[in-house]
């Protein structure tokens, strides 16, 4: 194999990276118009519930425990319903529904056995409309225990 000459190098890689930096411009032009949605509610969702973890110590490790993670599991839950709106991939789109209905589960036992109250429950929002934003909202099932929620057939024990 023959080297070219090292003149023609520095043009070489110029070229390389000019198709390099085209590439990557179409990429970030389909991205900003395909998934700017839901790449904004997904960073706002991680900016959420990271700033929501950040709890003062109060000296109950229990306490402290779900009050980090429930914003944690919260946070999943929004990145979910992100996905739902948004997401094409059936496969995908159903372990988002099980992480949003498994998460609910989890925030509710954790409230429970801190005897907290619970929230009122809303509907999880998984469509846009353009006369109605979206909202994320609290996503609770207070009206049913931990133990009493029905589970999908591929969470039943075996």
């Amino acid at each position: 194999m023959k080297l070219r000459s090292p003149s023609k190098m520095p043009f070489l890689i110029f070229a390389i990276a000019l198709n390099l930096a085209g590439l990557v411009g179409l990429y970030t032009q389909a991205a900003a118009s395909d998934e700017a949605p839901f790449l904004a509610e997904n960073t706002a969702a991680m900016d959420k519930m990271m700033a929501d973890m950040a709890v003062k110590p109060t000296g109950n490790v229990d306490a402290d425990f779900a009050a980090m993670m429930i914003p944690h599991h919260q946070g999943a839950i929004d990145m979910a319903l992100a996905e739902l709106r948004h997401g094409k991939n059936e496969q995908l789109r159903r372990i988002a529904q099980e992480i949003v209905v498994e998460q609910q589960q989890e925030i509710i036992a954790m409230r429970l056995a801190l005897g907290q109250t619970l929230p009122p429950s809303a509907p999880a929002q998984t469509q846009a409309t353009p006369d109605q934003p979206i909202a994320t909202p609290i996503h609770d099932h207070s009206s049913m225990s931990h133990h009493a929620m029905p589970m999908s057939s591929s969470m039943k024990m075996k």
